[in-house]
């Protein structure tokens, strides 16, 4: 009887001669030919165990990194919504939620303990996302990892081995299932612990779903070749990549941890990578800092030095363990990590000039104002600021313009803004600039805080204004979650004036108010009925337009997590 045996691990020639001679059944074997030799430390064998190592690139929605994956079923939370995760078409539901709102940041909770499952398809138990952070932090720096995850190409599933111990008394074919199994198969290959040999053909899956077909060592061998090096440009950036990458935006402190300990001392500050390894940081009283950043390799992956004199927090050199379109998140030992978050319509280097001209552009809307402990916003619910040449600011209320001044100030190195406005306290504040972005400004003051937003007509603001302005308007219903209080604006007819003029009339009761169209993640309506009185009272507010015709307004109120509190629909009865 003669076998041909195709060897992943082949021992030297002459000793399977020796092992032959002693089987009890002559087995006559044919070494491969020397194309298809292969030893313990071949490329092919490091290939396939590559090949076959768990993927963790695929949940890094959850996260966050391609080293490990998280163990299904696992609970998350995202926006305050609890979702569970039972496979990989679930990933959908978290993206879904990231989604549904662009002028927010992306944040996942994972709710613990839960199990991870390494590369080497080992499962560890994490108990905390201290645990967790560590953990992925240092998962590249495993002294005994000799070969990297080879990720853009699967075998086709089963595969067969014929496998044989080293006296050839048993001979048995060997079906691996998935990537674990041939995993774990190979290791015993690698440490001679079996002999085997690969049964041909074998299909191997591409990244695009491309299907491939091995008939030989040879040809398996180019295929994952060709496949790692194709993956390697696409995941693996080079250095000079990864600056592009960096200064091409300036980047937001999204989340900053110390020595394990979370703190907001440096939310929203903004960084800009330069050249020259130049960086700057604004804080958010407005300070610039300047220090500089370089990049270089190391075994454990790239590290981010940064150096600033006045900043010993950030002073450090960081591991870049993840980064994403639009995320990166930095970290070093000891329980230190940051990340940040790109927004390319952030103003660094604030100067007055820039100020005084930006604020001269379309309305400005005062979307938080919250004084001595006093939250003041819906006190200008549909009523827009506009500045002027020669420091004229004006704020419209109930179609009237009320008239002050307005100053952009240089104090210590900070640029801030005066407003003096009759009867307007509150605004009559020494602000501070602490982040300048498109359509949007903050400021404070000690303990004090103004967010405004930009506001520029556009063809659906300026429909929105045609269409109400057109008509006479009555409640045609009013939801709040379950109930329905439609019934209570019986009788009332309800007018827009082109100024901003917002009028209810019925009941022998005429109430007078502001209001506001403008575009903020879609379309809004702010009313803002200047009464206490039910029920126009409880239409103050900054509404979702979610349906706008000559004829009908669909208004929607959504809480933190998104969900629908109130409706409001307006139909016209002219």
């Amino acid at each position: 009887m003669k076998t041909k045996f195709k060897f992943l691990l082949l021992v030297p020639f002459f000793a399977l001669l020796m092992f032959t001679s002693c089987q009890e059944e002559e087995v006559d074997i044919t070494p491969p030919d020397e194309a298809e030799t292969l030893t313990a430390t071949s490329e092919l064998t490091s290939f396939i165990s590559a090949t076959s190592k768990n993927d963790g690139s695929k949940d890094n929605i959850i996260d966050g990194t391609s080293c490990i994956s998280v163990k299904l079923p696992v609970i998350v939370k995202v926006r305050g919504i609890e979702i569970r995760i039972d496979s990989e078409a679930d990933y959908i539901k978290i993206k879904n939620l990231y989604d549904e709102f662009e002028d927010d940041i992306d944040r996942l909770d994972i709710l613990f303990p839960i199990s991870i499952i390494t590369a080497n398809h080992e499962e560890i138990v994490i108990e905390s996302a201290e645990q967790l952070s560590d953990f992925i932090a240092e998962c590249n720096d495993d002294d005994e990892e000799e070969e990297k995850e080879i990720r853009c190409v699967d075998f086709q599933f089963p595969i067969a081995f014929s496998v044989f111990d080293r006296d050839f008394d048993v001979i048995e074919v060997v079906t691996i299932e998935n990537n674990r199994e041939l995993y774990l198969f190979m290791k015993r290959v690698k440490n001679s612990e079996v002999f085997a040999s690969l049964n041909f053909p074998v299909n191997m899956v591409l990244k695009d779903g491309t299907v491939l077909t091995a008939e030989n060592n040879e040809q398996l061998k180019r295929i994952i070749e060709e496949a790692k090096d194709s993956c390697e440009e696409e995941e693996d950036p080079s250095q000079e990549r990864l600056e592009n990458y960096l200064m091409k935006c300036p980047w937001i402190v999204y989340e900053f941890k110390r020595d394990n300990q979370d703190s907001d001392e440096f939310a929203e500050y903004a960084i800009n990578f330069k050249e020259e390894g130049v960086v700057t940081m604004r804080s958010r009283n407005g300070d610039v800092l300047t220090g500089t950043w370089g990049l270089r390799p190391s075994r454990r992956g790239v590290l981010l030095k940064m150096e600033f004199e006045n900043l010993a927090d950030f002073t450090l050199e960081w591991l870049l363990y993840d980064f994403e379109d639009g995320k990166i998140k930095i970290y070093e030992e000891g329980g230190n990590r940051i990340i940040l978050k790109r927004n390319c319509d952030v103003v660094i280097d604030i100067t007055k000039e820039r100020v005084e001209n930006y604020l001269k552009e379309c309305f400005w809307r005062i979307a938080r104002i919250h004084v001595d402990g006093v939250d003041n916003a819906q006190e200008y619910i549909g009523t827009p600021l506009s500045f002027f040449e020669d420091n004229v600011v004006k704020l419209r209320i109930d179609g009237d313009l009320v008239q002050g001044t307005y100053e952009v100030i240089v104090r210590n190195g900070a640029i801030g803004l005066e407003v003096f406005l009759e009867g307007r306290p509150n605004l009559k504040l020494q602000w501070v600039i602490n982040f300048l972005g498109e359509d949007l400004i903050k400021l404070h003051n000690e303990n004090n805080e103004m967010i405004l937003k930009r506001s520029c007509p556009d063809d659906d603001t300026n429909f929105i204004l045609d269409v109400l302005v057109s008509g006479v308007w009555e409640v045609a219903s009013y939801m709040e979650l379950d109930a329905d209080l439609t019934q209570n604006f019986e009788g009332y007819v309800i007018g827009f004036d082109e100024n901003g003029k917002l009028f209810a009339e019925g009941q022998g009761n005429n109430y007078i108010g502001s209001w506001f169209g403008y575009r903020y993640e879609g379309l809004n309506l702010g009313l803002n009925f200047r009464t206490q009185d039910e029920p126009f009272s409880q239409l103050k507010h900054r509404w979702k337009i979610k349906e706008i015709t000559p004829n009908r307004i669909e208004l929607k109120d959504y809480n933190a997590n998104g969900e629908i509190e109130r409706i409001l629909v307006l139909e016209n009865i002219q």
